[in-house]
């Protein structure tokens, strides 16, 4: 593990960033939305959990050694059929924790023959483990910065107490 130390730490602590980000939110600022189409900040964090999901199911088929390809999946349709704005941010999260620190205890047994391991993407394209990891934590990058782009968004509803 020690070559991928770096990234699998941020990996296993991405969501305590995500705490920090939604520290001190209200329920009704976390189920906020811009419009009727766009996520709210519970929305986002269910999607997270969702994609944490899927990637740990497809490093899994890869370290199987199985020739499927690798799943993708609706996310837009994940979040509205799970009613994911009915949720709770704290308990979202902390499932998606617990999966991350699951996985976390997978990435300690790994050789690097492991992390080199591949399989094919949905597109058809061959991914390996060793970049499924670092590709979650730019993904997860991507949606703190549309987190705070809702709470931008929201800001006559948000109190001086929040940050901004």
């Amino acid at each position: 593990m020690s070559r991928n130390a770096a990234i699998i730490n941020t990996y296993l602590h991405a969501y305590d960033e995500i705490e920090k980000e939604i520290e001190g939110l209200t329920e009704e600022q976390l189920k906020w939305k811009a419009a009727p189409a766009s996520w709210s900040v519970t929305e986002v964090l269910a999607h997270l959990a969702d994609h944490s999901i899927v990637v740990s199911f497809r490093i899994r088929e890869i370290l199987a050694g199985s020739e499927a390809r690798l799943p993708a999946f609706n996310q837009d349709a994940w979040v509205a059929g799970q009613k994911a704005n009915d949720g709770r941010a704290q308990d979202i999260i902390a499932a998606a924790k617990a999966l991350a620190g699951y996985n976390g205890l997978l990435f300690d047994r790994l050789t690097d023959e492991d992390w080199n391991k591949t399989g094919i993407n949905f597109k058809g394209e061959p991914v390996a483990v060793a970049g499924i990891v670092p590709a979650f934590v730019a993904h997860v990058q991507t949606h703190l910065a549309q987190i705070r782009r809702i709470k931008q968004g929201n800001t006559d509803s948000f109190n001086t107490s929040c940050t901004i």
